[in-house]
């Protein structure tokens, strides 16, 4: 048989090993004389020798070298072996030349007549040696596989644990091997091991990656996070072999992860509302339960009402309120005080100093709870809830402040706070307390403006001659915020009332400042009794003059403003607005309607012209008075919004309702949600002066009517029962009836009007400004209008559009006698 076949590029030639046949067990058999009687086709495979060259040939021939061969007969002859077997590895000749290391496996072999052979088995000494060396391999990441690995049997007991099972389960393998896996030595909740091994045994299909909170039993730190995965081993033929579960740390993340969470809460829900006590309940909130059991944020009460806390802030003057509370209700651990306690004077101890100076406080355990109180254990019930164990209190620090405190326990968990909570807390409370402040600076500032605003809007209420007045302001977001609307109620003389309201554009200080300047202006001009549209004008101008002294080339100073004066003796109704809504009318009848007006330019557009508007007023109307605040609400629709108004007033301001009641049922309809814009509500129930009290004359212009006048007015009193009042009165018409004739021409009006005083009034038909003056004692006249004022408690003159009126008020007597007036 031929020992070498032809050379080729793998032969003996280049010295190199070909690659290694396909996995196979050849067999031969050869005689007692070492010929090879029988040749397997996986042994054609493995050497690459067919049958019909090997069969009759010696074996020996097949090895390749002379120590092979030695080797091979040694191994056959030795005495211990008995010639019985005989195993080793040798290298064989292929057929194309190269050699192959094979392990041969040599057994004794009798025939059926007894002859003696021996049977050879060989396989691919370096796929043995691969799969040996992959075995190997496997056992070792098996065993040294950072990640916990358990095999379990079909009935979930331990087959195999790796190192790191065996640490965290704390237990050498033989003693668990053979245990069931949801017994209490594992590190996991045994009813989760237990049903998620079942439910993969039973279906299948794996479990991958369900988080699982365990608590090894040694450690510094018991609370644990594991990704826990559980899956079936099985054969190529899908054959279930065994149950496997693997438990990957993941508490680092899992920690960043609550603590990213943790913190984007804080961020996102504390210190939106820009509300000291809300801001400390969102602090609560946040930390329950995602950090502790229990919680509860205390300030100081200077902070609650927007002031920095005391510099000196040393426990005894701590004066914190208890504002935020969580588990709020019924969780809230009874026997400790709920929100809104305060507490006792403090002592002085070292726990107490390092929070004032900023520090964050762990106390891990009951000891050092004890401890810190340094025997102050009458004040436990204030501090510590039951059950507590372990506890952090962290300041609310803040611009170098000390605003309160937050203290967090656990009651329920039984892992206690370490050093990483008490830096989450550091942290969280750092950024509460930015909102803390922020919500303090905002409540000092608002408080500040709304104390502003009230100081420069009127009486809520008013009861004159002419109208029982309300008024009602609401600021824009349900208080939050302060604008520049406001209302008036202004007496003039003459038992008339002007009824005002305006809307300055913008909000905030800028507004109110602004509100508050055309408020004094309106009020300024009312006193010159100048006619509505007049009036406007001049208001216009001052708004023009505010744009160009604005610091701010940009800003923007605008306004309505609608100005409405009714007299109860002629129940008329004399208006002019400028960019203002129309004010509506409740009649005694119930009806309502808007008064129809030439709404004008806003204040500030300049070179437009305002047209007043009168109208009757029949006695017992309301007139309502409002800011575009009321109309416009989230459908931005005025006209809807004017139409919902109309429909209110006709519900709730019939006859004999309090205007009171009327205007708080009227905002309440408008609905809960915080308005956009301010809101101003003025209702007037008009009076008139009944006819009786009134008396008119007129006389021509000449000196001898003056006699006339006075007869008139003394009779008049007479008939009222005022005699008493006819000195005095004779001598103001006297003097003002004669400086009208020598000065004005006529004809030459007078009036008296009898209500809670006495009103003479004068017209004639010039313009010209009366002035009083001192006269010098050698002055033969001029001492007129300095009598008057003498005699009157008041006296001034209004223009009308031809001519002026000049007009006094005195005092009535203790008893009067009965008046009379329509409402």
């Amino acid at each position: 048989m031929p020992m070498s076949g032809p050379a080729n590029a793998k032969g003996a030639g280049s010295g190199e090993e070909g690659p290694p046949p396909e996995p196979c067990s050849a067999t031969a058999c050869v005689d007692q004389a070492g010929t090879v009687q029988m040749w397997s086709a996986e042994a054609e495979t493995l050497l690459g020798y067919p049958a019909r060259e090997v069969c009759g040939t010696p074996a020996m021939e097949l090895l390749t070298t002379r120590r092979n061969r030695e080797a091979a007969l040694a191994g056959r002859d030795r005495p211990e072996a008995g010639r019985q077997s005989w195993d080793g590895v040798l290298a064989l000749r292929h057929r194309d030349g190269h050699d192959v290391s094979v392990a041969l496996r040599v057994r004794p072999l009798t025939d059926r007549e007894g002859r003696a052979g021996w049977s050879v088995s060989a396989e691919d000494a370096r796929r043995i040696e691969r799969e040996n060396s992959d075995r190997a391999t496997m056992r070792a990441l098996f065993e040294q596989y950072p990640v916990p690995i358990a095999i379990m049997d079909g009935e979930l007991r331990y087959r195999l644990l790796n190192r790191a099972a065996e640490r965290i389960l704390n237990r050498p393998g033989n003693q668990l091997i053979g245990r069931h896996a949801d017994a209490d030595i594992s590190h996991i909740d045994s009813e989760t091991i237990d049903r998620v091994l079942r439910q993969v045994r039973e279906t299948g299909e794996p479990v991958l990656g369900l988080s699982v909170r365990g608590s090894p039993p040694t450690g510094p730190d018991r609370d644990r996070m594991w990704s826990l995965s559980t899956f079936r081993l099985t054969d190529p033929a899908d054959r279930f072999l065994a149950m496997c579960q693997t438990y990957v740390d993941i508490t680092d993340g899992y920690r960043a992860e609550r603590r990213r969470e943790l913190l984007t809460r804080a961020g996102a829900g504390i210190g939106a509302t820009l509300d000291v006590a809300r801001t400390a309940q969102e602090l609560a909130d946040v930390l329950v339960p995602a950090l502790g059991d229990v919680a509860w944020v205390a300030l100081s009460e200077s902070v609650l009402e927007g002031d920095e806390p005391p510099k000196m802030f040393g426990p005894g003057r701590w004066n914190l309120r208890r504002i935020g509370v969580a588990p709020p209700g019924d969780g809230w651990p009874t026997g400790l005080p709920a929100a809104g306690a305060v507490p006792p004077a403090l002592p002085d101890v070292a726990l107490l100093r390092r929070i004032g100076q900023g520090e964050t406080v762990l106390l891990p355990d009951r000891d050092s709870v004890i401890a810190a109180a340094e025997g102050h254990t009458e004040l436990a019930h204030l501090f510590v809830p039951e059950h507590g164990h372990s506890a952090i209190a962290a300041p609310l620090f803040a611009r170098g402040l000390v605003l309160g405190t937050v203290v967090v326990w656990r009651t329920h968990r039984p892992d206690p706070f370490g050093q990483e909570d008490a830096d989450l807390l550091t942290e969280t409370a750092s950024r509460a307390a930015l909102g803390v402040d922020n919500a303090r600076r905002y409540t000092r500032e608002h408080r500040a403006a709304v104390a502003l605003q009230q100081r420069l809007l009127p009486a809520a209420t008013t009861d004159t001659p002419a109208a029982e007045t309300v008024g009602f302001y609401v600021p824009a977001g349900g208080g939050a915020e302060i604008g520049g609307d406001w209302y008036d109620v202004i007496a003039l003389p003459s038992f008339r009332i002007a009824l005002v309201a305006g809307d300055v554009t913008g909000h905030g200080l800028h507004a109110t400042a602004t509100m508050g300047r055309l408020r004094t202006a309106v009020d300024t001009l009312a006193d010159l009794e100048l006619d509505p549209d007049e009036l406007l004008t001049h208001l216009d101008d001052l708004v023009q003059q505010l744009q160009d002294e604005a610091p701010d080339p940009g800003d923007t100073v605008g306004a309505s403003c609608l100005y409405a004066v009714y007299d109860p003796v002629t129940c008329r109704c004399t208006l002019a607005g400028a960019g203002h809504p129309p004010p509506l009318v409740v009649r005694p009848d119930g009806t309502v309607g808007p008064v129809e007006i030439s709404p004008g330019p806003l204040l500030g557009v300049g070179g437009m012209p305002f047209e007043a508007t009168t109208f009757e007023v029949e006695p017992g109307s309301v007139i309502t008075v409002y800011t575009k605040g009321v109309i416009n609400r989230d459908d931005h629709d005025p006209d809807a919004g004017l139409r919902r108004l109309t429909d209110r007033l006709a519900r709730f301001a019939g006859p004999g309702r309090a205007l009171d009641g009327v205007g708080h049922e009227l905002l309440r309809s408008l609905g809960d949600a915080p308005a956009r814009d301010d809101m101003t509500l003025l209702l007037a129930r008009t009076r008139a002066i009944a006819p009786e009290n009134t008396a008119t004359w007129e006389f021509p212009a000449d000196e001898s009517v003056v006699a006339a006048a006075r007869q008139a007015a003394a009779g008049q009193l007479a008939a009222w029962g005022l005699e008493e009042m006819s000195f005095t009165t004779e001598l103001v018409v006297s003097e003002l009836v004669t400086n009208a004739i020598r000065y004005a021409g006529g004809p030459v009006g007078l009036r008296l009007i009898r209500e809670n005083v006495l009103v003479c009034e004068v017209d004639d038909p010039s313009n010209t400004q009366p002035r009083l003056r001192r006269a010098r004692w050698s002055d033969e006249g001029g001492r007129g209008l300095f009598l008057v004022a003498q005699l009157t408690t008041r006296w001034g003159s209004r223009y009308a559009r031809s001519g002026k009126t000049i007009w006094t008020e005195q005092p009535l007597p203790a008893d009067p006698g009965p008046l009379t007036s329509l409402s």
